[in-house]
């Protein structure tokens, strides 16, 4: 792809860039766009089946830190099973499969690790381009730490995987899934929107080494090491 994927970058291509280009290929006839999904209160489903859509450039999330997220995820995991709460320290091995979490294309709108306002000093997740309504999957096993409204990241779904890190899917519609769930690879999450703090809708996909915030590790590397390729 012509960039570093696994240390912070400065952002890449501009809205401007991305709307010149869309604007030759429309000129040449090779690219029909589909119009912008409808806004919903409630972010509602939205698909144009056989149609290329070409998310806005700018179509990402500027979640950031949100204490009150962080304090409920902690007291989420706090009233899991006894056997789902051991062993909490030192990641095992990874093991089981692992799939993507879209089966559609998509488009990344904001890469890992892009230099920014945000808490941590930069992005903390990837964030997929899809339009509303995409179904999203499991991208392995695990137990659903949390699912329900998680403020800035938006109707999201927390999830503790067999090697003890956390993968979060920010940004849904509609969630799948219910807290306290074992769930298997694929298992459909929910579907993706833009709800919370984002500016259109795509999927955050988030990995972090710990529960906390500002523990995320880079989900492209995290899953190419597991025979799963996001670029």
């Amino acid at each position: 792809m012509g960039y570093d994927i696994d240390g912070p970058r400065e952002a890449g291509t501009t809205r401007r860039d991305a709307l010149g280009l869309a604007a030759g290929l429309l000129a040449g006839g090779a690219l029909a766009v589909t119009p912008a999904p409808p806004a919903s209160a409630d972010d509602d489903e939205w698909t144009a089946p056989g149609e290329l859509w070409v998310p806005d450039a700018e179509d990402w999330c500027v979640a950031d830190f949100d204490a009150e997220f962080e304090a409920d995820l902690a007291a989420a995991e706090a009233l899991l099973p006894e056997e789902d709460s051991r062993g909490l320290g030192a990641a095992a091995a990874p093991k089981g499969r692992y799939t993507r979490p879209l089966r559609r294309r998509y488009r990344v709108t904001s890469r890992y690790g892009v230099r920014g306002n945000w808490a941590a000093g930069h992005h903390t997740g990837i964030d997929l381009g899809v339009p509303r309504g995409t179904p999203v999957y499991a991208v392995t096993s695990g137990v659903v730490v949390l699912a329900r409204w998680s403020g800035a990241y938006g109707k999201a779904v927390t999830v503790r995987m067999p090697d003890k890190r956390y993968v979060l899917f920010a940004h849904l519609s509609r969630i799948s899934v219910r807290q306290g769930q074992r769930i298997r690879t694929g298992a459909r999450i929910g579907y993706s929107g833009a709800t919370g703090r984002a500016t259109g809708p795509h999927l955050h996909l988030e990995i972090r080494a710990r529960r906390g915030y500002g523990s995320d590790i880079n989900p492209v590397s995290y899953l190419a090491r597991r025979g799963v390729r996001l670029l």
